[in-house]
């Protein structure tokens, strides 16, 4: 018989906004699989690494961080025979991912090369827009407003121009293009309505608005721009 393949959200970082069906699959596992950075850490195994248990095979995933996709999804070709090695012996494979598997997630990268020959279970998990609209205090969405997702490496004009034409606005993967969109925002006159989160749920965490935000910024980070009279109220 073949095992399942689970792809499992961890939420943002705090171990406590795992979902009990996660922590549940997480602490049966007997083969975990998760990507990491290349010769570092793995952020996601960091955030479920009370609920491993000993003994555990665990497959890890060294996925380079380059503009260039041909070496990440070569890493993940590697990673998905293994896995596939796995549920062919007939173990129940564990996928730990950040955030949400399905978005921006990296489960769905091996989801794509096994879903056809495999049972898979996505179990989704708190994402990171929703974890820093909460800790910001800024709602995201009411009544019939549209929440407009971008990420940070986008063009300056593209940025332009999504954020003008957009009520709410998440940018994501903020990192090295800090400048870049503090300067598209202070150009659309937004500065004021931008709230600025780093790290959101870890001990580290840093919420304030964008005009005095840090000059740089780590790759979990994020902008929320909410514009005109509060719609909630």
């Amino acid at each position: 018989m073949r095992g399942i393949l689970y792809g499992v959200g961890l939420g943002p970082g705090d171990p406590d906004l795992i979902t009990i069906k996660s922590s549940r699959l997480i602490s049966e596992a007997r083969v975990i699989a998760y990507p990491s950075l290349s010769g570092g850490e793995s952020f996601a195994r960091s955030i479920a690494a009370n609920l491993i248990t000993s003994g555990v095979e665990e497959i890890v995933m060294d996925v380079p961080m380059s503009v260039e996709r041909g070496p990440a999804q070569a890493a993940y070709d590697v990673g998905a025979k293994r896995i596939e090695a796995a549920l062919l012996g007939g173990n129940n494979v564990v996928y730990l991912c950040e955030g949400d598997p399905f978005f921006y997630g990296s489960f769905m990268y091996i989801y794509a090369r096994l879903v056809e020959n495999y049972q898979v279970e996505v179990v989704p998990g708190v994402t990171s827009i929703t974890a820093c609209a909460a800790r910001a205090g800024k709602p995201l969405a009411a009544r019939n407003e549209r929440l407009t997702v971008l990420p940070g490496p986008l063009s300056t004009n593209e940025l332009r121009v999504r954020i003008e034409g957009a009520e709410s606005v998440a940018i994501m993967k903020v990192g090295r293009h800090m400048n870049k969109i503090r300067s598209v925002i202070s150009d659309l006159g937004l500065t004021a309505q931008a709230m600025y989160i780093e790290r959101a749920s870890l001990p580290d965490e840093l919420v304030c608005n964008l005009e005095n935000a840090p000059e740089k910024a780590p790759y979990f980070s994020m902008i929320i721009i909410t514009k005109g009279a509060d719609p909630w109220l």
